[in-house]
């Protein structure tokens, strides 16, 4: 098993991502949550690339990607979307299953939405797009400052780039917190530290109400369109609440669902467990 570090120009920014598993197998494409990129995937990849063929892309901003400023690149997840459309287009993937994690879901629901006929199924692993899944501490500060851009407000926002909720966000709600590699957050809390990458960030957290807003939309492609759903989700997440899980069965006829001793990145303890749960719920749902 040989994982490619690769960059191709998309909309004159350079995109890193990882790829691996036969260019003829079926594809996953792999989008990140936040603070982290592609990283988070790290051990995921190998258990999964003798079967499938996996792409793993860091949006601008995150990763290795270019990061240009907020007054060179709009950072809103209208424009995340954009490029990582464009990068499916650029390296010629025309067919997949979408991991979502996180940032993820508002990314990849976009192009679902966009594109429906490309989406084989959804994996998603706490990516949330129902108001029953949004915590006390999303609804404020993240969607407040939508409506209510105070100084106060931008104050609180701004506390969660900074290590503390960085490491909060790995270690609360894993069930041994010393099975969490600290590479994890300290590679997460590098990126943001990066000059200029907190104004990124906290761009892209103001705009996060522009999500909530389109899950009437992202409910009707669901309806529509009925793609099957592996639902896997950390219990533990204090950012995105159980209920956000299951309110997928709402709308999806075919929806597995998974809740996992494990916290908002369920893939540091569990990626073997949501290995194997791919590895039997794409065959059965969606063959070749």
């Amino acid at each position: 098993m040989t994982i490619h570090y690769r960059t191709v120009n998309v909309d004159g920014l350079d995109i890193f991502y990882r790829e691996a598993g036969p260019a003829g197998a079926p594809t996953i494409l792999l989008l990140h949550g936040f603070p982290t990129s592609s990283h988070m995937f790290r051990d995921l990849i190998p258990l999964l690339a003798d079967r499938y063929h996996l792409v793993a892309p860091d949006y601008p901003g995150f990763g290795y990607s270019s990061a240009p400023s907020i007054k060179e690149f709009t950072y809103t997840f209208d424009r995340l979307a954009d490029v990582v459309e464009h990068f499916t287009d650029a390296i010629g993937l025309e067919s997949y299953a979408l991991y979502q994690q996180d940032f993820g879901g508002p990314v990849g629901f976009r192009l679902a939405t966009r594109r429906p006929e490309r989406i084989r199924a959804l994996i998603i692993q706490n990516a949330n797009a129902y108001d029953e899944g949004i915590t006390e501490g999303v609804r404020d500060p993240v969607l407040r400052i939508w409506t209510d851009r105070t100084p106060d407000v931008e104050a609180r926002l701004r506390s969660f780039f900074e290590m503390p909720v960085t490491r909060k966000q790995y270690l609360e709600g894993a069930p041994d917190p010393s099975l969490v590699r600290p590479d994890a957050w300290e590679h997460a809390q590098w990126g943001m530290d990066r000059p200029g990458n907190k104004e990124i960030q906290f761009e892209l957290h103001a705009n996060y109400g522009s999500n909530v807003e389109r899950y009437d939309e992202w409910h009707a492609y669901f309806r529509k369109h009925q793609p099957p759903a592996l639902v896997v989700w950390g219990k533990g997440d204090f950012v995105f609440a159980v209920a956000g899980a299951e309110a997928y069965r709402k709308d999806l006829k075919k929806v597995e669902l998974h809740l996992l001793d494990a916290g908002h990145f369920a893939l540091e303890t569990h990626a073997a467990e949501i290995a194997g749960h791919i590895r039997r719920f794409l065959p059965a749902t969606t063959p070749a």
